[in-house]
């Protein structure tokens, strides 16, 4: 029902109004790439695609609706044309060197696709084509695009770039920090709530809550008791269905003073009895771990992945501006031109892989 709304309402904002005129209209060609053609049609297509993809809900038959459909479109309609010419010219460039998919190929994908879906015979398969609006044909000719272009883009892309030695030590000298653990402890607390009634804290309630954690206290630094035996015995807090346990957690998550009260713990010590907003609380240093700053061997695959990510998104860009100045790019719309130029600037702002 949303392919079908949505369609009609892209057809009256497009500027469809009348089923007499249906079949020119949608026949409109908007571009030309190296003389291939990409219509109105095939856009409408694809924005309903990205729209279904958002999930995004609108009343349609509301002016408050086709307002926000009309936004929708002029934020998603430069991205996708963007897209759409270069992918165009990717598998232009494609079927140039060879590529395309086989018969044998094309089994084998169709047969992992019923595998993955469990589609266990032909006629259910031919009926979830059909619920996508698809044919085999359909399906063959996206799945080639798909094909040539990760093919286009391993072999005239990716198989071409390197990462250097001195690249891999500009990269990790100036990135420590993705390479470095923060701080983190493991604690066991015991906690005494106190009591409050309509007029707030009671003295005396106060005053009973700290004995008693001071107790529990005793318990484990005179007695000898095991802190986490205590903690599940008596703590009032939600970790006592775990003897106490909390974390690992950040040292930087912890309040200021609440830190510096850590830090001058030892593993295995317990502090002292703390208020805090919860009631009174005995804490115990269960584990520490310090600061830890990978070697440049150590994080070396790390840095390699990294940079040549990076590379990547900017030689993909360098060889996507080379196809589209060698092509020839005939614009039969304006409006749809100015949305492929803005597509092109936030795309050279935020360079996508």
């Amino acid at each position: 029902m949303l392919k079908k709304s949505l369609a009609a309402a892209l057809l009256v904002l497009l500027g469809v109004s009348g089923i007499s005129l249906r079949a020119e209209i949608l026949e409109q060609i908007l571009v030309k790439v190296n003389g291939e053609i990409f219509t109105k049609t095939d856009l409408e297509q694809r924005q309903i695609a990205v729209l279904r993809q958002r999930g995004q809900q609108m009343d349609l038959k509301s002016d408050a609706g086709n307002q926000q459909l009309r936004k929708a479109l002029d934020e998603i309609t430069p991205q996708i044309m963007v897209d759409v010419v270069d992918e165009m010219l990717i598998v232009q460039r494609g079927k140039e060197l060879g590529y395309k998919l086989s018969d044998e190929q094309f089994r084998s994908v169709v047969e992992n696709i019923k595998k993955e879906n469990k589609i266990e015979s032909e006629e259910q398969f031919q009926a979830a084509l059909k619920s996508e609006n698809m044919t085999m044909a359909d399906l063959r000719k996206s799945l080639e695009r798909s094909m040539i272009v990760q093919r286009v883009q391993q072999n005239e892309v990716m198989s071409k770039i390197g990462v250097t030695e001195s690249e891999a030590h500009q990269y990790y000298d100036s990135h420590l920090n993705e390479f470095t653990t923060q701080p983190t402890i493991t604690l066991r607390e015991m906690l005494v709530t106190v009591p409050t009634d309509a007029r707030g804290i009671n003295v005396g309630a106060e005053e009973a809550a700290k004995e008693k954690a001071e107790k529990l206290r005793t318990r484990v630094t005179t007695g000898g008791e095991p802190f986490e035996k205590v903690a599940a015995e008596a703590s009032e807090a939600p970790s006592k269905a775990n003897a106490g346990l909390i974390g690992p957690i950040s040292l930087n998550d912890l309040s200021p003073d609440l830190r510096q009260m850590i830090e001058k713990m030892k593993v295995g010590g317990v502090s002292d009895v703390v208020r805090t907003t919860r009631g009174f609380q005995v804490l115990k240093l269960e584990s520490s771990t310090p600061v830890e700053t990978l070697s440049f061997d150590q994080a070396r695959e790390q840095i390699s992945d990294r940079v040549f990510t990076d590379k990547r998104k900017a030689e993909y860009l360098k060889y996507l501006e080379k196809l589209r100045g060698q092509a020839i790019i005939e614009w039969k719309n304006e409006d749809i031109k100015r949305a492929f130029e803005a597509g092109i600037k936030q795309q050279q702002s935020t360079p996508s892989e």
